[in-house]
């Protein structure tokens, strides 16, 4: 279960602690989203190389965007040390994978909000992009 905790009293400027609409998540949740973004990055080669094998028609090559989003997703999260799913959920963990505390702070929660609204739209982008670069590579 989640506990309140004031923003003053754990925010720093080193990017180890909750920072509103910066960062919400520690070293072990970072490594966690960076295994995500190998694992989408490793599942959008494989179905490319997969549909680009079996000629599948150009548009069905768009499949590659889900993996592609997802891999972008987990690296923008480790990147900039911020999970969406926390952010929008109010909450953050810079412990071990698992326990996580809540944002009491309104303003704080709304900062998370806009961070990880931000962070799915450029993973669905990326997503987007690679899908109609495997379009357009068919032949």
């Amino acid at each position: 279960m989640a506990r309140d905790v004031a923003v003053d009293a754990v925010n720093a400027a080193d990017g180890s602690a909750y920072q509103p609409g910066a960062c919400n998540i520690g070293p072990a949740e970072i490594a966690r989203r960076q295994r995500a973004g190998h694992v989408g990055l490793a599942a959008t080669a494989v179905l490319f190389a997969g549909l680009a094998a079996t000629k599948a028609p150009p548009i069905a090559r768009f499949a590659v965007a889900l993996p592609a989003a997802a891999a972008a997703s987990g690296y923008l999260q480790a990147r900039f040390h911020f999970c969406v799913g926390f952010g929008s959920r109010g909450i953050y963990n810079f412990g071990e994978v698992g326990p996580i505390l809540e944002v009491a702070d309104e303003t704080a929660r709304a900062a998370d909000r806009a961070k990880a609204i931000q962070l799915g739209l450029a993973s669905a982008a990326i997503g987007g992009a690679v899908g109609i670069w495997a379009v357009l590579t068919a032949r």
